[in-house]
């Protein structure tokens, strides 16, 4: 047994479950926001049911799946509109609560660029959503959402 970030005491064989019906809530969650438009809980909330199963993972290594909702963006692409390749993926940022957090993330902004300083600019996020624009030679040519951040 084993103690988890929230507190409780798993077995491998209560966390396999648990992480189960974590996926299935976050794969509905994700179905109502990106394909029906019809969200049924708040950001909050989602991020809160994202985080302990990103957790659970940790823990338990040997639960991650390649198609966990921790392990890619968004959810399966609506029907109906035209498909774009992105360039580049578009991934997700991570979420940061609290000064703590913010300033985890900063430090892995400096690791990465090799750098000791950089400026950054930071909005709270209300609710949105994340686009790619390309412009060609001063005219919008392209407008697509991040959608699985592939496609």
């Amino acid at each position: 047994m084993t103690s988890d970030a929230f507190g409780n005491g798993l077995t491998r064989a209560q966390a396999k479950e648990k992480v189960k019906l974590l996926r299935s809530q976050i794969e509905d969650h994700n179905y109502r926001y990106y394909v029906l438009s019809d969200p049924t809980v708040s950001d909050l909330t989602y991020d809160k049911l994202l985080r302990e199963l990103e957790a659970l993972e940790q823990q338990f290594p040997e639960l991650i799946d390649p198609d966990s909702p921790s392990q890619r963006v968004g959810s399966k692409l609506a029907e109906g509109f035209a498909t774009v390749k992105h360039r580049v993926p578009m991934l997700s940022l991570s979420n940061a609560f609290s000064e703590e957090e913010v300033a985890q993330w900063y430090e892995r902004i400096l690791d990465r660029l090799d750098e000791k300083m950089v400026e950054v600019i930071s909005e709270p996020k209300m609710d949105g959503l994340a686009v790619s624009l390309r412009y060609e030679k001063g005219q919008l040519v392209l407008a697509a959402t991040r959608g699985d951040g592939y496609e």
